[in-house]
């Protein structure tokens, strides 16, 4: 559980689209609490879903071959043969047309992100949280066990690894405004013409990951 939770939270943090939104609501006026906001919400989600998960089990997985553990594993099954074909259709549908939306796109993009609020930019993190990945994490917390002090380390790791590129980017804001908003807006200007075969890669290697992770518990 441990290694599929910290695999399953670095493709979180990596994943370029919030890391994206999230360069134009820090780089906004306001953008420090605009940015603990979408921080705080992105957070939220993460801690709402190991909760619900953690309450259905009561903290106990359930014993192996149990109808709750087959159907947790089919579902990682089905999550990680889905991160494939969306990583496929991501690459076969190619970057131009985007990486040319995403140009023209940009400067109004920035001028609406002006005037974000700290409720707009929590939302914006509730939208764009990778839910297909947080999905895969909540399959595996099913076989946490809260009797023992490893679970909870795991599950903190995997809420802080999932958004440490947020919470270092926030940080980078607060410590050093002026240095951060070229280097965070060069890097939102790389991204875009990078990011598709970003999400490829992550959504291949981290859905194959779990096909052949669910496959093996599954038929072992």
């Amino acid at each position: 559980m441990v290694l599929d939770l910290l695999l399953i939270a670095l493709a979180v943090t990596l994943f370029p689209l919030p890391i994206m939104a999230f360069v134009l609501v820090v780089s906004a006026p306001r953008g420090v609490w605009t940015g603990l906001a979408f921080i705080l919400a992105w957070l939220a989600c993460l801690v709402a879903v190991m909760a619900v998960v953690l309450l259905f089990t009561d903290g106990q997985p359930p014993p192996p071959r149990s109808p709750p553990s087959v159907a947790a594993l089919v579902a990682t099954l089905l999550i990680g043969v889905g991160l494939v074909v969306y990583g496929g259709h991501r690459r076969r549908r190619g970057s131009a047309a985007d990486t040319s939306a995403q140009a023209a796109a940009g400067p109004s993009m920035r001028s609406r992100m002006d005037d974000v609020s700290g409720w707009s930019a929590a939302a914006l993190a509730v939208l764009l949280q990778p839910w297909g990945m947080v999905a895969a994490a909540a399959a595996t917390v099913v076989q946490a066990d809260l009797s023992h002090a490893q679970s909870f380390l795991s599950l903190t790791a995997f809420c802080v690894l999932a958004t440490s590129t947020l919470i270092a980017m926030e940080l980078y804001v607060v410590f050093s405004p002026e240095r951060a908003q070229h280097a965070l807006l060069r890097l939102r200007g790389w991204l875009e013409h990078h990011k598709e075969p970003a999400i490829v890669v992550i959504c291949l290697l981290l859905g194959l990951w779990l096909v052949g992770r669910s496959l093996y518990q599954l038929t072992g």
